[in-house]
């Protein structure tokens, strides 16, 4: 029923082809998700999923179990990528607009160190068709198609070949908690057609720079739509159940009459059907990025490429009756993230798995330092630097996001992927987890007496970090309530700053 994973390295030996890479400079494969969780992996420890190309990823390379999504929105977490900033130095504290042109881009930056690059599928720039210096960019923005200028070159292609066929036929929304069967045929979907567009990507090319290829899929964010055959798959399996701590039940009241609510209760049938699709759309995804691997190897380019699979943020699917994205919590914040590296390029035996924080800023500095090109300063790390020895790694990461969906979602945290501390803009209110117990965070220990010192070591750390800010996050030496929107802060290029 299901494509195996990708070719055996000796397999792949009988395929060999033209050489991009040069020894001081791989080729860079970037494999990237929207609203994929990081529980949605088997190799994380959920047996209930299929997911065997990237366990494959994982088991060759190194699997981060405690990467996050500084500000776990689609923009703030992509300006992360493109600047390798933490949110207050790229400027985006919560879902606004990627800004025009930053000092230092990704692909500007790859594209000096001497790489062709080239992007396939979701930027999600404004506008559109600003792709931050890739040599190349075939898009699918599926929502975005906002523009009377723009239409994305999925739906251009989807047009050519289904002139009569609406692409949204399956009827739910971007946003939407319905799942169901992609109502056309398989070949039309936009994960199909992102990973058709990469394979020939790399059956074709054939220039002698090594390339930087980002792969950037729609998918899992909803609809939850995978074809069919994924469908049936997890028609009878035993899915997770919404995990809801008591502190949660606030919002078990459902935050409006339509389907892209924020938050509620909506029973234990919804959850599971909006798994079911979830699910789907996670293991078709990874059939098709097994589809794009199996083409690099059959290029033989393997092992002169460095592959790094990463999710912009996860997505709460009725956990603690909340829904999307944008919260401090696990199923929001906390990501996949893997990397396989080319032979020579880390010493250390493959199929690690890292437990220090790293977060989307570490990837642009990491794929730099994989060239040898100069990195420019900025908050991000080199995940190689994990394996070199007398390296010292940040103790933890922060996380924040403005105010989104309502008032009452605005939060600053912290977290070692151990404990996790959550301070809560609009109120004051605290929340303390211990994730290595608790990883489902249904207990609130900040009110419990036993874990008074962890709780005011965190909020001491989460003040020394936003100090530089001011006093409008730091007053007096105590975390500031802050009621009002702060969406861009003052290192934003502020002829961007809108709304």
């Amino acid at each position: 029923m299901h494509r195996r994973a990708f070719l055996s390295l000796a397999a792949a030996a009988t395929f060999q082809g033209g050489r991009a890479a040069s020894a001081s400079k791989p080729n860079i494969l970037l494999l990237m998700a929207d609203q994929f969780r990081g529980d949605a992996l088997h190799c994380d420890g959920n047996a209930q999923i299929y997911t065997p190309n990237l366990d494959r990823l994982a088991y060759a390379g190194a699997r981060f179990r405690c990467a996050y999504s500084s500000t776990p929105t689609c923009t703030p977490a992509r300006a992360a990528l493109l600047t390798g900033m933490a949110p207050w130095n790229h400027g985006l504290l919560g879902y606004g607009k990627v800004a025009d042109r930053y000092p230092v881009e990704l692909p500007r930056a790859l594209k000096n160190a001497g790489y062709f690059t080239s992007v396939i599928g979701k930027c999600h720039y404004t506008p559109q068709r600003n792709v931050h210096g890739f040599d190349e960019a075939l898009l699918d923005e599926s929502g975005r198609e906002e523009s009377i200028d723009f239409r994305s070159d999925y739906r251009s292609w989807f047009y050519s070949v289904a002139p009569q066929a609406d692409p949204d036929k399956t009827a739910i929304g971007w946003n939407d908690f319905r799942a169901a069967p992609y109502a056309l045929p398989e070949e039309l979907h936009p994960t199909t057609w992102t990973a058709n567009t990469a394979v020939k990507f790399l059956q074709d090319y054939q220039r002698a720079q090594p390339f930087f290829l980002k792969v950037s899929f729609e998918r899992p964010h909803s609809p939850y739509d995978p074809p069919q055959r994924w469908w049936k798959h997890y028609e009878s399996a035993d899915l997770p159940k919404a995990q809801v701590g008591d502190w949660a039940k606030r919002y078990a009241a459902r935050s409006g009459p339509g389907n892209e609510i924020w938050h509620g209760d909506l029973g234990a049938e919804q959850v599971r059907s909006s798994r079911h699709g979830y699910y789907g759309s996670v293991s078709h995804l990874d059939e098709q990025i097994g589809r794009v691997l199996e083409a690099l190897e059959r290029r033989g380019w393997t092992e002169e490429t460095l592959i790094l699979f990463v999710a912009d943020h996860g997505d709460m699917t009725g956990d603690q009756n909340l829904w999307r994205k944008s919260y401090a919590y696990e199923p929001s914040a906390r990501i996949p993230m893997l990397m396989r590296w080319p032979k020579g390029l880390v010493s250390s035996p493959r199929g690690s798995v890292r437990a220090e924080p790293v977060e989307i800023r570490d990837i642009l500095p990491t794929f730099l330092d994989a060239a040898q090109a100069p990195t420019p300063e900025m908050d991000g790390r080199s995940l190689l630097d994990l394996w070199r020895p007398v390296t010292k790694w940040r103790t933890h990461i922060d996380l924040e996001h403005d105010v989104c969906y309502s008032p009452l979602n605005h939060w600053n945290a912290l977290t070692d992927g151990r404990m996790k501390y959550i301070f809560h803009a609009r109120d004051g209110e605290e929340q303390l987890f211990a994730l290595t117990q608790d990883r489902h965070e249904l207990k609130n220990l900040a009110g419990d007496s036993p874990y008074s010192a962890t709780l005011a070591q965190w909020r001491e750390r989460l003040v020394n970090h936003l100090a530089t800010r001011g006093d409008a996050f730091v007053k007096n030496g105590k975390l500031a309530l802050r009621p009002e929107s702060l969406l861009y802060s003052p290192n934003y290029p502020r002829s961007n700053a809108r709304g």
